[in-house]
């Protein structure tokens, strides 16, 4: 059987955007902070890494939209952090963002990962953003970093 992967080395000429929400920066600046160290390991350039301020998590889907017609990255990492409240306001933002990501990937079709924490509390949030659980804007990169390599084995 051949298997088909993607790599988690960069070649260096990589430029990747990382899309972020200002909303909870206490948490997404460490995502954003996990997510550039991710990529400077992995072989990338600096000058070849921008970071992508957008209001909220809701917004991330439209910037992400604009990013992708412009063709100017070969990925985007999506970061933010939707930390549940006492109203529903928690669901609508995460659902849109969530499914509008995910939309906008597919039409595209191309290289996106979706590093934005949904959790029940700040808690929550701070463990997945450097502490117990990991930094998930470190994964998100991992995951984007692959994705790549794999893209460019299956001639995408």
């Amino acid at each position: 059987m051949q298997v088909i992967e993607g790599s988690l080395a960069l070649m260096g000429d990589e430029k990747i955007a990382i899309i972020s929400s200002r909303f909870n920066h206490l948490i997404t600046d460490r995502l954003v902070e996990g997510a550039r160290d991710c990529f400077l390991r992995h072989g990338g350039r600096d000058e070849n890494l921008s970071h992508i301020l957008v209001p909220g998590a809701f917004e991330i889907p439209f910037a992400l939209e604009k990013v992708l017609s412009q063709g100017d990255f070969d990925g985007v990492c999506c970061l933010g952090a939707i930390i549940r409240g006492s109203t529903p306001h928690f669901d609508y933002v995460s659902a849109e963002a969530t499914k509008g990501i995910a939309n906008v990937t597919v039409r595209y079709g191309a290289a996106v990962t979706f590093g934005v924490l949904t959790t029940d509390s700040i808690e929550q949030a701070i463990e997945r953003a450097g502490t117990k659980a990991g930094n998930k804007g470190f994964e998100s990169m991992v995951g984007l970093i692959e994705l790549i390599n794999l893209y460019r084995k299956l001639g995408v």
